[in-house]
């Protein structure tokens, strides 16, 4: 359900043209849900050191499309915080996640990004969303809610009876 609906925000990309970065997302995508399946089946070893090697490479990868080093004004604590609040505590945090729950209900939690996302867009930059993406968010956000209500009553039950 919730891949149709991330299919049905894309859409209108699709129709624009913009299928490289569509191509991209979908890469990005397979490889955060192979990370959650494999840190899972590791969960007795503590595989965050092995994330911060990860995003250290992909820091160096970056290193070559950066055109200045030079940090102005407001620069100077919102990149830094940046970095702290927006990659390094929720990564750290999704590499711990997966020994605590299923590997499935870390990843519902990605999907919210594809919401939150064009939201941030549009109340910084004042991008407006196409309706596709509003009505597919919608369907992941209540999709979401009604597996944890559902998963939640499940563990009540299961408590309830032993």
């Amino acid at each position: 359900m919730t891949f149709i609906c991330i299919i049905y925000i894309f859409f209108d990309s699709l129709k624009v043209g913009n299928f490289y970065g569509d191509i991209l997302g979908f890469i990005t995508a397979l490889g955060l849900a192979v990370g959650a399946v494999t840190i899972r089946s590791g969960k007795s070893k503590n595989l965050v050191p092995a994330a911060v090697v990860g995003k250290l490479f992909v820091a160096t990868f970056a290193l070559f499309f950066i055109e200045t080093f030079n940090l102005i004004g407001k620069d100077l604590l919102i990149v830094p915080l940046m970095c702290i609040l927006c990659v390094a505590i929720p990564f750290v945090l999704v590499t711990i996640a997966p020994r605590y729950i299923q590997a499935a209900e870390v990843n519902l939690f990605f999907l919210l990004e594809t919401i939150i996302g064009p939201i941030w867009v549009w109340f910084i930059i004042k991008e407006q969303p196409t309706i596709e993406t509003l009505q597919g968010g919608a369907i992941i956000v209540i999709t979401i809610a009604i597996h944890s209500f559902l998963k939640l009553r499940k563990t009540k039950t299961v408590t309830i009876k032993t």
